[in-house]
């Protein structure tokens, strides 16, 4: 086998993973008007981006927590309120996700900031 060749699918199974992995994620979203609604009754958006992320840009009324520090973050969040998280793709809003549904709270996700 060539190198192009090896390449060539070594590339095309990284883009099947990848868009495996955004189907996965988008099964779980909420649409826009439902987080808003959850939001506009005392939810919390929660923005998972990076701070450098989230300083160039929030939804308004968002909080930040950056999805690699949000473990250790945990009891800064309302667990008797719905939270419904958001990043710049929807990769890290499922990871998120999952990590707030694990540890008993009432989380949504939206996926990418541009949904809302």
């Amino acid at each position: 086998m060539q190198l192009n060749d090896l390449l060539f699918w070594v590339l095309t199974a990284f883009v099947v993973v990848m868009v495996v992995r955004m189907f996965l994620a988008s099964r779980n979203r909420i649409s826009a008007s439902e987080a808003r609604a959850k939001v506009d009754a005392g939810g919390l958006l929660l923005d998972v981006r990076s701070p450098g992320e989230f300083s160039a840009g929030a939804l308004p009324g968002a909080r930040n927590i950056p999805v690699q520090s949000l473990g250790s973050r945990l009891g800064e969040l309302p667990k008797g309120k719905p939270i419904v998280v958001y990043c710049a793709s929807g990769m890290r809003s499922a990871s998120a996700l999952g990590l707030l549904k694990k540890n008993g709270f009432d989380a949504y996700d939206l996926g990418p900031a541009s949904r809302w």
